[in-house]
């Protein structure tokens, strides 16, 4: 029987690059003394590239740092923009959430990941307070060599 060839898949968010986002991370969390912190990266399609969970954290910080970088893709903007423009939204927040299945968590600590000016995924990270998450993204993301996504376009 023949060989079978299969087309590529174009992966601009590679498992490579998704582990140096993880380590940097990491590495920013142990230096500032953070509480322990699990990480996620999605890619553009919102599957999941490289996860890890520091030893200490909760239960519940895989499914925290999924549904900020899921919000974060979902929108194409950082967690905590979405959360900032929602005040007072209730209604939309609550049909956001239903509409994402969960993967929807509007506070900081999700971050888009831009290549060239286009979001190729997200990072997630839960594990400190809010801002604390969101610093680990960022630098996460920056050691990889990307853009964080955490201004809107003009």
């Amino acid at each position: 029987m023949p060989k079978s060839e299969v087309f590529k898949v174009r992966t601009p968010l590679s498992l490579d690059k998704a582990k140096q986002i993880i380590e940097a991370a990491r590495s920013r969390a142990r230096e500032r003394r953070f509480m322990p912190m699990t990480a996620v990266v999605l890619d553009i399609g919102g599957n999941t590239i490289a996860l890890e969970r520091e030893d200490g954290c909760g239960i519940m910080r895989e499914a925290l740092a999924r549904g900020k970088a899921g919000g974060a893709l979902g929108f194409g903007i950082a967690s905590r923009t979405i959360g900032e423009r929602s005040q007072g939204r209730d209604a939309f927040m609550a049909a956001a959430a239903v509409a994402a299945d969960g993967q929807f968590i509007p506070v900081p600590g999700g971050v888009v990941v831009l290549d060239q000016g286009e979001v190729i995924g997200a990072v997630g990270i839960s594990g400190d307070v809010s801002d604390a998450d969101e610093e680990c993204a960022i630098a996460g993301i920056e050691a990889a060599g990307f853009k964080a996504g955490i201004d809107t376009p003009d």
